[in-house]
């Protein structure tokens, strides 16, 4: 390990970054440290701007995971290097286009987990979506989270570093129990194979995203699926029933209401709920020709 990935660790540390942003982090300024072939301590401004155009143009990478490598580097040169002649502008960020997020409707989520190839992929995705957690909070789930007293489950140092519980509902319950006696985990909730990360570790959130994704290949849904999809699905589901958006925020995990009012675009319940200006107004019943209009006419 180079000096420089230990001085960047142990500030991702010092400032309590989760696992999957350390990992996003380290990946990033390796990437820009093969690029160059070179210590990005050696590495000035002109060289970050053209990485960043090489990973916009090149690599044609979303500017959203752009933005991640820019995000790793604002730290590596501004919090941990602590460099001053690296420029605002030498950091910029992509302007990246707020999409709303994909949804499934109920009868695909029933797809999608009628279509695991097992026990434990189903139980992933019926987790994912009764508790609307995060990808990386389902990985770390361990067997005393599942509280069958309180019927909710725990999230341990969830996004932000914060606990909180989250409703387990009776079917989940059942669907849990059934899988603990068939795979009778003893510390993770879905630990991983021992061929893999080792006996008793969890498994990656990278793993539980390829779960969902072949999942609905298997199911025969064509939309751009992941874990956040089910989270998306979980959230838009509560609100077209009813369910107030300060509880959405707490059981989704949110800081700021903000994250959570994006819901109320999907929500179809919301979206028709409002009067139509349309429907207003009356037009008189006027009698228009049914003839053609010629190309040349406007």
């Amino acid at each position: 390990m180079t000096s420089l990935r230990q001085r960047v660790l142990d500030e991702l540390q010092r400032r309590n970054y989760s696992n999957a942003t350390t990992r996003g982090y380290i990946l990033a300024i390796k990437q820009l440290a093969d690029y160059f072939g070179k210590s990005p301590e050696l590495l000035g401004g002109d060289e970050i701007r053209e990485f960043e155009t090489y990973l916009l143009r090149d690599k044609k990478l979303a500017p959203t995971t752009v933005e991640g490598r820019m995000s790793a580097l604002h730290f590596l040169y501004k919090k941990t290097l602590k460099r001053r002649d690296i420029a605002c502008d030498d950091l910029i960020f992509p302007k990246t286009p707020r999409k709303l997020p994909v949804v499934l409707s109920p009868e695909e989520v029933t797809r999608m987990i009628e279509a695991a190839p097992n026990l434990m992929h189903r139980t992933i995705l019926m987790v994912l979506y009764a508790t609307g957690i995060r990808r990386t909070e389902a990985s770390l789930l361990q067997v005393a989270d599942v509280d069958s007293e309180r019927m909710v489950i725990h999230v341990r140092q969830g996004k932000g570093s914060r606990d909180r519980d989250v409703p387990m509902p009776v079917k989940l319950l059942e669907v849990l129990r059934e899988y603990w006696r068939w795979k009778r985990p003893k510390v993770y909730l879905f630990p991983s194979t021992a061929g893999h990360r080792g006996v008793e570790q969890p498994l990656s959130d990278h793993t539980i995203w390829y779960i969902c994704s072949e999942a609905a290949k298997r199911a025969g849904i064509k939309k751009r699926i992941g874990a956040h999809t089910l989270r998306h699905s979980f959230a838009t589901t509560l609100m077209e029933s009813g369910t107030d958006l300060r509880t959405i925020q707490l059981l989704m995990g949110h800081v700021h209401l903000e994250q959570t009012t994006r819901y109320l675009h999907l929500s179809q319940r919301h979206l028709h709920a409002a009067s139509n200006p349309l429907d207003q107004i009356t037009v008189n019943g006027t009698t228009f020709s049914r003839k053609r209009p010629d190309n040349h006419q406007a």
